[in-house]
């Protein structure tokens, strides 16, 4: 990938602010014309530096407004128990992160859920379906910071 200027930096700004700004408007506010912004625009798609554009929804309009962070010690360390782990991840959507650590703990996961029973069937599932030394769940009580704007200042360029 090439190194990304000051326009691209604004353009990616807009965007992740509200990716349906209509491209005019992000031309006007960067200072280019709407098809060399278009350009840039499918250049940033096109090098992976933007994956996708999605709709942030409002969790507790959804009645998943309780957050759970779920520290995981694996059973043992084996490529086998690893993509075990990975795919009961991915078959449990109230997990909507998870991470791989280094230090005491071995995964943090990140579960949406609506109550704490709804926190307990996810943990059935999940221990039903990989066997782990230790689970350790903490609720969240406030959302102090909660973003998907990434910081743009180290950017090369």
């Amino acid at each position: 990938m090439n190194s990304l200027d000051e326009k691209d930096r604004k353009i990616l700004e807009i965007l992740q602010e509200n990716a349906l700004t209509p491209v005019a408007e992000i031309a006007a506010k960067v200072g280019l014309s709407t098809t060399p912004c278009w350009r840039r625009i499918q250049k940033l798609e096109e090098e992976g530096v933007i994956r996708k554009r999605v709709a942030l929804l409002d969790r507790h309009k959804l009645n998943v407004g309780v957050t759970v962070f779920v520290a995981v010690k694996a059973k043992r360390h084996a490529m086998e128990w690893l993509n075990e782990f990975k795919r009961a991840v991915e078959t449990i959507p109230e997990i909507v992160e998870a991470y791989r650590l280094s230090g005491e703990v071995d995964y943090l996961l990140r579960v949406v859920v609506p109550d704490i029973k709804a926190y307990d069937e996810v943990y059935k599932r999940l221990i039903e379906k990989v066997e782990f030394t230790d689970v350790s769940s903490s609720f969240a009580m406030e959302d102090m910071k909660f973003t998907t704007t990434l910081p743009l200042k180290y950017l090369v360029g």
